[in-house]
């Protein structure tokens, strides 16, 4: 048996040292590999997050769609809309659709949102306490085809909860999905492909922090840092702007209400699609 055994290792190590050598040149690996000092290059579609030196930190060169992206926090109301406005715009325009907030620590500022570019009469508010509730709501709205985006607050969310939502995704296949969690629970395993801690900048309102967890390649030993956007003066000047230009009958946004769902209740939102207009939510 240790005969065989140390055969098929040389025959295993003669194989590695005929493959061609130098530098570009790679092996080919079957889908689902790739090598350890390198970026998976096959798998899910991804969207552009559009911070060029986030983009060239993931696979694909982006976030990816159909699978679970975990973004953990110092704390529940910490900064991470500048990080995924821009994608969520992006997938909102491409694929239309509402974005769903579950468990979101406040009421959604629309005039901010509409500003960014997010269509203010197709934003869900879907709020539940519960552990169970939260999870059940962000598996509805992933199983929606008029939701374009996922984010959920899951903040005791265990692994398997985790894996119901990372395997949800996938059988939607073009869904964008966030869970936020507390920086605590880096220490715990997670289905998640792709993991983030997001935090300020060395007390910088400017800047946020990155450290990549969790990704389909090499480890990141140095965090990313990049620009948070402009300052909320500026946002409020541009939703000014975005009412001053809408059309005839078009609601300005400063009035304009998320659409809030509770455990419990029944959401009808017939602006956003025909599976969305009962979006019955159960405690």
């Amino acid at each position: 048996m240790d005969t065989l055994k140390n055969t098929a290792i040389v025959s295993a190590l003669a194989l590695v040292s005929a493959a061609p050598q130098g530098a570009g040149c790679r092996v080919a690996t079957p889908p689902g590999v790739w090598p350890a000092d390198a970026l998976a290059v096959d798998g899910w579609r991804t969207v552009p997050t559009a911070h060029p030196p986030l983009d060239a930190q993931l696979p694909g060169g982006g976030w990816p769609l159909g699978a679970l992206i975990e973004l953990l926090q110092p704390a529940p109301d910490a900064p991470v809309w500048p990080l995924v406005l821009p994608a969520l715009v992006a997938r909102q325009r491409s694929a239309g659709g509402a974005l769903a907030l579950v468990g979101s620590p406040h009421e959604p500022f629309v005039p901010a949102l509409a500003a960014a570019g997010v269509r203010a009469d197709a934003v869900l508010w879907l709020t539940a306490d519960a552990p169970v509730a939260r999870l059940w709501l962000a598996e509805q709205a992933l199983a929606c085809g008029d939701v374009a985006a996922v984010l959920a607050w899951l903040p005791r969310a265990r692994s398997a909860d985790l894996r119901r939502l990372h395997l949800a995704a996938a059988r939607r296949g073009e869904g964008l999905l966030f869970a936020l969690r507390p920086a605590a629970a880096a220490a715990s395993a997670s289905p998640a492909p792709l993991r983030i801690a997001v935090e300020g900048a060395d007390g910088s309102t400017l800047a946020l922090r990155l450290r990549l967890l969790k990704r389909r390649g090499p480890p990141l030993v140095e965090p990313l840092l990049l620009a948070r956007g402009a300052p909320l003066c500026d946002v409020l000047a541009a939703s000014a702007g975005v009412q001053a230009q809408a059309p005839q009958g078009v609601p300005n946004v400063d009035w304009v209400l998320p659409r809030r769902v509770s455990a419990g209740g029944v959401c009808v939102q017939p602006e956003v699609g025909d599976a969305v207009v009962r979006l019955a939510v159960a405690a």
